[in-house]
């Protein structure tokens, strides 16, 4: 049987990045650029009329941002939408956890190697939206400075983890922490099966669309802190 490839759409106001990006994306067999724009306005225009599974969205653009086109593409969308990736650099952290909290499955680092992105693409398009462990924790960790250091105990991100039972704390925790539910199942010595329900579990008590999004709570609660072993 054969498989429709992903559709991909990038959203970068430089051609020159969008060429590259569309030269290896369509390199490969099971992925495919349907649309390119170069800027927020364009990228919901086009968007409106050619479906998409993934959209690969720069931050720093003209007429309407990443973030802003962000927010407004998942909420029009609902859960039936294309993932977004949004993709920035390190003197960018407020902005990261806007876009996560505006509906963003994750995020990619701007000189992310070729095959670190295409993996990315898949791992989202796959509903785990877990972005390169390595650096997804590295940003998290690194953005995590702008958040107030006097969090109220009874905060919003305090509240959604009280609902939360031991063991989907610990799930949590490895997540923040990079595992796939394979790993997750390792280390808690349970079924991958079970490390899924768990999972959906969280994300529905947190309101959480995805993994991306129930990690930044984690930190945001305190849960994870930047340093924690692995």
């Amino acid at each position: 049987m054969t498989t429709s490839p992903i559709r991909v759409a990038l959203v970068d106001d430089q051609q020159l990045v969008r060429a590259g990006f569309r030269m290896v994306i369509d390199s490969q067999p099971d992925l495919e650029v349907v649309l390119e724009a170069g800027d927020g306005v364009q990228a919901l225009r086009l968007l409106a009329d050619r479906a998409a599974d993934v959209v690969l969205m720069d931050v720093r653009m003209p007429r309407l941002d990443g973030l802003a086109a962000t927010a407004r593409l998942t909420v029009a969308a609902g859960d039936g939408g294309p993932r977004v990736i949004v993709l920035t650099t390190f003197d960018l952290d407020e902005y990261v956890l806007e876009a996560i909290r505006s509906g963003a499955s994750g995020f990619l680092l701007k000189d992310t190697p070729p095959e670190e992105m295409l993996a990315a693409i898949r791992t989202v398009h796959a509903g785990d939206a877990v972005i390169a462990p390595s650096s997804t924790r590295r940003l998290l960790e690194h953005l995590v400075t702008a958040l107030p250091a006097d969090r109220a105990p009874d905060g919003p991100a305090q509240q959604a983890l009280a609902a939360l039972t031991g063991r989907e704390r610990e799930v949590l925790v490895l997540m923040a922490r990079g595992r796939s539910n394979t790993e997750i199942g390792a280390d808690l010595f349970v079924a991958e099966a079970t490390v899924k329900t768990h999972v959906g579990r969280i994300l529905a008590k947190l309101g959480a669309r995805d993994r991306v999004q129930a990690v930044v709570t984690a930190y945001e609660a305190g849960l994870v802190r930047p340093g924690d072993p692995e």
